[in-house]
C-alpha cells in the first residue's frame, strides 16, 4: 500500500508538471519560468526574459528524494524552505526546479557559483580534461596543477607565492592553522566572535557562532570582540576592538600567539564588514606577539566585493596566509591556501600530502574560472550591479521600512539586517523567516545569516544583470509590504 501511495503521488505530480509546462510554454513564450502573478506599484513582478529552455525532467520528484534523504543521510542535514525545492538544472544566474520553473539564484549555492551555473568555458575545460585524465596525485607531474598555481599566485600581492590545493574552505583553514602553529612554534589562535571558518573539528574551534559548535575541546582558540560597525560595542571605530585583542594577548596568553584569522566580511555571520582600519591595527599587534595573520577569503575572494579582488585589500593589509574556496571552482570541490616561501618551508619537515589537492579536472576548471572572471570583467560588474542593489535597498530602508535595520556589504556580497525594533536593533528573526519563504514564492532564492537568522544574505552569481537586480529588489519590496511579522 505504501508503494502504491508513492506511485499515485508521483503520477499526480507528473501530471501537474506536464500541465505546468504546457501552460507556461503556451502563454509565456518558450520560457517555462513564470511565477504566480504578483504586482509592485501596479507593475507585474516577473523575472527578466532569458533565452533558455530547461530540458524536460523525468527523474525522482521532491517528496521521493526527501524520503530517501531522511532514510539514508544524516539527520544533521537541513534543507531550505518548509516545502524543499528539487533543483534539477542551472544556467548562469538562474536555477530550475522539477516543474521547469525558473528562479533567480541570489545566494549562488552558498556563495560558490562565481562565473554562473554551467558556464560554457568552465564546462568545456572540465569536460576536455576528464576525457584525458580524471585523476593523478601530486606524486606525478601534470601541467594542470602547475598552470593553475601560477595563475593563482599572479593574483596575490607581496610575497604570497606558494600555493597548496585542497578540497574545501574548511580544509584550507585547517591547513592554515597548522602552518601558523608549526611556523611560529606557538599554539594559541585568535579568531573573531560571529565568524565562520568551517565544519571540521578544528575549524569549529575557529568559528565564533554557537549555532555551528558542538561541545568539544576548542584547542587553544580564543575569540575576541567582533568589530561590527552596526551592532558592535565600539561602533565603526576600530581602536576599541583592537585594544581588546591586545588585552587578550596580555591577560589571556603567555604573550605569544600562533596566529589571528578573520573574514574581511563575515559571511554566515550576516554579511558583517569589519570596522575600517581594524585589520591594520590588529595585524601589527599579532605580529608583535609572534603570530601570523590569516585572511579567510572563502566568500570574499575573486572580485566579489567589486572594489577589490581580495577582501583583505579593502583594509589595506597583506596577510601572511590566505585561504580560499567556493568561488575558486564555480561549484567544483576545490580550495587553496597561499602563503610565503618562508612559512611554506616549515611543512617540508614532514610529509604533507593531499590525495585530491590539485586534481587535474579541478585544476583545469579552476584555471578556467580565473580566465572567465578576467575576460568578462566580473569584478567591475560586481561593483556596478552591487552598488545598484545597495542603493535601492537603502532607499527602501530610509523611505519605506523601519524593519530594515541595516543594509551593508560591498559588490555582490550584501546583507539586509531585519529588526523588530529599529531603535534597539532587536533581531527580526520571524520577519526574516517569512521574507525568506515568500521570496521563494515569487521566484527569488536568497540566504539567511547571523546568530539569530535575521539577516537576508544576497550573494548571487557574478553574472547577475541590473534587470535581475531590479526584480530582486522589487520582490523584496513586495514581500516586506505584505509581511505579517512587521
Amino acid at each position: 500500500m505504501a508503494l502504491q501511495g508513492i506511485l499515485l503521488k508521483r503520477t499526480v505530480q507528473e501530471a501537474k508538471t506536464k500541465l505546468w509546462r504546457f501552460f507556461s510554454c503556451s502563454f509565456f513564450s518558450t520560457d517555462s519560468s513564470s511565477a504566480p502573478s504578483y504586482r509592485v506599484e501596479g507593475k507585474p513582478l516577473t523575472l527578466p526574459p532569458f533565452d533558455y529552455t530547461p530540458k524536460p525532467y523525468n527523474g525522482p520528484l521532491a517528496d521521493e528524494i526527501l524520503q530517501k534523504r531522511q532514510k539514508y543521510l544524516g539527520p544533521s542535514l537541513f534543507h531550505y524552505y518548509k516545502k524543499p525545492l528539487n533543483i534539477v538544472e542551472g544556467k548562469m544566474q538562474y536555477l530550475y526546479d522539477e516543474t521547469g520553473r525558473r528562479y533567480l539564484d541570489a545566494i549562488a549555492g552558498i556563495v560558490t557559483v562565481s562565473c554562473g551555473h554551467c558556464h560554457p568555458d568552465v564546462l568545456n575545460a572540465i569536460t576536455e580534461q576528464s576525457k584525458l585524465l580524471q585523476h593523478a596525485t601530486t606524486v606525478y607531474l601534470h601541467h594542470a596543477i602547475a598552470d593553475f598555481a601560477e595563475a593563482l599566485a599572479s593574483k596575490m600581492p607581496g610575497n604570497l607565492k606558494v600555493v597548496y590545493f585542497v578540497n574545501s574552505g574548511s580544509e584550507a583553514n585547517e591547513l592554515a592553522m597548522l602552518m601558523a602553529r608549526v611556523y611560529t612554534g606557538n599554539l594559541g589562535m585568535i579568531g573573531l566572535r560571529n565568524a565562520y571558518h568551517g565544519g571540521t573539528s578544528g575549524t569549529i574551534g575557529l568559528t565564533g557562532l554557537g549555532t555551528w559548535k558542538y561541545p568539544i575541546p576548542q584547542g587553544n582558540i580564543h575569540h575576541v570582540v567582533n568589530p561590527d560597525p552596526y551592532r558592535g560595542t565600539f561602533g565603526s571605530s576600530p581602536g576599541g576592538y583592537a585594544k581588546d585583542v591586545q588585552d587578550h594577548i596580555n591577560y589571556g596568553t603567555s604573550g605569544k600567539v600562533a596566529g589571528f584569522i578573520a573574514e574581511t566580511i563575515q559571511g554566515a555571520g550576516g554579511v558583517v564588514e569589519l570596522a575600517p582600519g581594524y585589520l591594520e591595527m590588529v595585524y601589527d599587534i599579532v605580529r608583535r606577539a609572534g603570530g601570523v595573520c590569516i585572511a579567510d577569503e572563502v566568500q570574499t575572494g575573486f572580485g566579489r566585493t567589486g572594489s577589490h579582488y581580495w577582501g583583505f585589500e579593502t583594509q589595506d593589509v597583506i596577510p601572511d596566509i590566505v585561504t580560499m574556496a567556493k568561488g575558486i571552482g564555480n561549484g567544483l570541490p576545490l580550495g587553496a591556501v597561499v602563503t610565503t616561501p618562508e612559512i611554506a618551508s616549515v611543512l617540508a619537515q614532514k610529509i604533507q600530502f593531499n590525495t585530491f589537492g590539485g586534481n587535474p579536472v579541478c585544476s583545469a576548471g579552476g584555471l578556467a574560472v580565473l580566465r572567465v572572471l578576467d575576460k568578462e570583467k566580473r569584478q567591475a560588474h560586481c561593483a556596478d550591479v552591487g552598488s545598484h542593489i545597495l542603493a535601492r535597498l537603502r532607499s527602501l530602508k530610509e523611505e519605506r521600512y523601519e524593519n530594515i535595520g541595516d543594509v551593508r556589504g560591498r559588490g555582490l556580497m550584501i546583507g539586509m539586517d531585519l529588526t523588530k525594533d529599529f531603535k534597539n536593533k532587536t533581531p527580526g528573526t520571524e520577519l526574516a523567516a517569512e521574507v525568506f519563504e515568500r521570496l521563494r514564492d515569487v521566484g527569488v532564492l536568497v540566504g539567511k545569516g547571523g546568530l539569530h537568522g535575521n539577516v537576508i544574505r544576497i550573494k548571487p552569481p557574478m553574472c547577475i544583470t541590473k534587470e535581475d537586480a531590479d526584480f530582486l529588489v522589487d520582490a523584496i519590496d513586495h514581500v516586506l509590504a505584505t509581511a505579517k511579522n512587521r
